[in-house]
């Protein structure tokens, strides 16, 4: 069965309990002939209810939404969801068009960002997106519908702009009882196609929801298993549970420092580029490393193997004073023991960054999507605009003098933070399944 088709198991803690024993049914245990969630001859359920994640790996921001929502529902409710991943859009049971043309993200946000942003801005209106949904965009439809009809959903998520129509065209073909909900990933610009698919609920960061939500910034109420089209509600952008707890304390740090091979009193300045690696780290990593020999610099790379080896060339004649790492799974870990992150502004490195409390310097920004992040970062004095190598570089001076202006931008950082939107999320997903549905196992869920 293909991921489309049958899902992933993909988060951790999940999986943990799996092997444990401790959650069974549905994609993430053992099958017992019926469907999950579905009531036995004597009124029992048979295991946990499918949920329904749609997204697609352009950038890592909507994959790591899903798996932190999915993390907080399996807290929150242990037994009682079984959360299944399906990528419409460039997974292997996706139409092959749609895999090249998803493909391309990486590289246009690398090499062209202009490129990206003049898409982005074409599309970004009803009449295009209507024309998007009935030809490129038709397979995600058939390929989301199809998941739905393999899983009955309970609920269906959507953690992307351009799955939201496959998320509401799966519901209306396949699972007519599911709620339709859109998790918007985006800090302060939204696409169209986030505001386009007909979803019962639409979950949104305040900036976002204040512009094309409620007013008064605050969550809309309703009883559980109803919902009014269109409704919105105030939460995110989600974080996976690794970067709860905020900011360590000085005796923790060291001791994290010295577990990942980092030398002790110097200032720890981590640069990233998000999941695809852009935004010219290799030319600041080495600004850097010239104007600083008491600075000790670590470069995420992410997805970019090309930057990855230029780095790595580099980090075997630095003296022991650039760490390269590939595609991490402990991100948290480098965000707390860091002093400072120099990155683009991008919403996940955002909204991980400022849960361990960690300050930020933004070089940057995807046109389009990315519009905006900046702003909401300096203006709550949690980071600095940093744009060009001379301005990254002397703010690093000044701040490598003044560490009470890093501390001052750290404290920010953690007032920014949103670590309970994920829980949150996942609570409002639940709410919106029937009460008769949510009693999957006595005791295993309980009602909002």
């Amino acid at each position: 069965m293909s991921d489309v088709e049958g899902g992933r198991r993909y988060w951790p803690q999940v999986e943990a309990r799996v092997a444990r024993g401790l959650t069974t049914g549905g994609t993430l245990g053992r099958h017992d002939g019926l469907m999950p969630g579905t009531k036995q001859p004597d009124g029992s359920a048979t295991g946990p209810l499918p949920v329904l994640f749609l997204m697609a790996d352009t950038g890592g921001g909507h994959r790591n939404a899903a798996r932190a929502v999915g993390e907080s529902l399996e807290l929150a409710y242990p037994g009682g969801f079984a959360p299944v991943l399906c990528d419409p859009l460039g997974g292997p049971g996706s139409a092959r068009l749609l895999r090249w043309v998803t493909g391309l993200y990486g590289p246009a946000v690398r090499l062209a960002p202009w490129l990206w942003g003049a898409a982005y801005y074409a599309t970004n209106m009803r009449p295009a997106m209507w024309l998007l949904r009935r030809t490129l965009l038709r397979p995600a439809d058939r390929a989301a519908a199809a998941a739905a009809m393999a899983h009955g959903p309970a609920a269906i998520v959507s953690f992307h702009p351009l799955t939201g129509m496959a998320a509401v065209r799966a519901r209306d073909h396949a699972a007519p009882l599911a709620p339709v909900v859109t998790v918007v990933t985006d800090l302060a610009a939204v696409h169209a196609a986030w505001r386009y698919a007909d979803a019962d609920l639409i979950i949104a960061p305040r900036a976002v929801a204040a512009r094309h939500g409620p007013a008064d910034g605050r969550a809309s109420h309703f009883p559980p298993g109803e919902s009014a089209r269109g409704t919105w509600a105030v939460a995110g952008p989600p974080v996976g549970r690794d970067f709860d707890g905020g900011p360590l304390s000085a005796a923790q740090r060291a001791r994290l420092r010295r577990s990942l091979g980092l030398a002790e009193g110097r200032l720890v300045i981590l640069l990233t580029g998000g999941a695809e690696g852009s935004g010219g780290m290799a030319r600041r990593a080495a600004a850097i490393l010239r104007r600083f020999n008491d600075v000790h610099v670590v470069v995420v790379p992410g997805r970019n193997a090309a930057l990855k080896r230029r780095l790595d060339r580099r980090a075997a004649r630095s003296g022991g004073r650039l760490t390269v790492t590939g595609f991490v799974d402990n991100m948290s870990d480098w965000l707390r023991c860091c002093d400072l992150i120099v990155t683009k502004a991008g919403p996940g490195t955002i909204g991980e960054a400022t849960c361990c409390g960690t300050p930020l310097l933004l070089t940057g920004h995807i046109p389009g999507q990315e519009k905006g992040n900046a702003e909401i970062v300096t203006g709550a004095g949690a980071g600095l605009w940093v744009p060009g190598v001379r301005q990254l570089v002397a703010e690093i001076g000044r701040l490598r003098r003044d560490r009470g202006a890093i501390e001052a931008m750290g404290a920010a950082s953690v007032r920014l933070a949103r670590p309970d939107a994920a829980g949150d999320i996942a609570r409002l997903i639940a709410g919106l399944i029937p009460a008769g549905v949510t009693a999957v196992r006595a005791g295993s869920c309980a009602r909002l």
